[in-house]
């Protein structure tokens, strides 16, 4: 496969020997986003991690992607403050040079009554799953080679009618907007922008915040089912949506995807 040109710029539509940066990249879908586009010929992967705790596995992950063949390395930081986000950025430059692939899989959920959510939980929720994914966009947008690509995690709770869910999917919810105005500023330069909204995705994020009712329910809950490993989405099942929009999808941009099974649609 071979990249082509329009009005004389070359657009991606392949991940052999790109840079990429993935944000929430040491475990979970960020750390299978990093093996598959290591295994994909990506020539280097800078990895991002939020803190100590999860320094062992993006640590394992940089290792995994090493041994795949692509350079890798693991770059700690809370990206709740602009100021974060651009150190992750420059210091991942600084170490392979501009990305041409940015992803966003930071994010933090939580399950509450409205009538029990503090200022406290609004403002870490906010700051976790809308500040940072706009400062990543914009750092991403000032970073990126022309015609590079950016994508970040959302939910599939953007389209669902729930109760208990408002400081999550509210939180998150504002990445539609940047995405769509993102892809506006950043498309002269071919930089297509999009987001992904899986179902409840069978990771710690989701058993955390779950009942064993509510555990059932939602493995019982999209029209696939029954064909998934546990009955949610199974991470194996995103991967291939963000590899795409991010190498031969370049055509869509400034649009929130529902991958789900069924699970929930707008």
């Amino acid at each position: 496969m071979t990249d082509h040109s329009i009005k004389d710029k070359t657009v991606i539509i392949s991940i052999k020997d790109k840079t990429v940066i993935i944000a929430g990249g040491a475990k979970n879908l960020g750390g299978l986003i990093a093996r598959d586009f290591a295994a994909q010929g990506a020539q280097a992967i800078a990895i991002h991690y939020n803190s100590a705790a999860t320094k062992a596995e993006a640590e394992a992950t940089v290792t995994a992607v090493k041994a795949a063949g692509a350079e890798a390395a693991a770059f700690q930081a809370n990206l709740t403050t602009a100021a974060a986000v651009e150190k992750l950025f420059a210091d991942a430059i600084a170490t392979f040079g501009k990305p041409d692939i940015a992803i966003n899989t930071v994010g933090k959920v939580l399950k509450k009554p409205i009538a029990e959510i503090s200022e406290d939980d609004y403002n870490e929720m906010s700051a976790v799953n809308a500040k940072s994914a706009f400062f990543f966009i914009k750092e991403a947008g000032k970073s990126l080679n022309d015609n590079g690509k950016i994508c970040t995690l959302v939910t599939s709770l953007l389209g669902a009618f729930t109760p208990f869910y408002s400081i999550y999917a509210g939180t998150k919810a504002p990445v539609e907007h940047f995405t769509r105005a993102a892809s506006k500023e950043f498309g002269e330069r071919g930089i297509s922008v999009t987001a992904i909204g899986p179902g409840p995705m069978d990771t710690s994020f989701f058993y955390g915040q779950e009942s064993a009712d509510a555990q059932a329910y939602h493995k019982s809950a999209a029209a696939l089912s029954k064909f998934s490993k546990t009955g949610l989405t199974d991470i194996e099942d995103i991967v291939p949506y963000i590899r795409f929009l991010v190498s031969e999808g370049w055509w869509m941009t400034g649009q929130t995807i529902l991958v789900n099974g069924g699970y929930t649609t707008k």
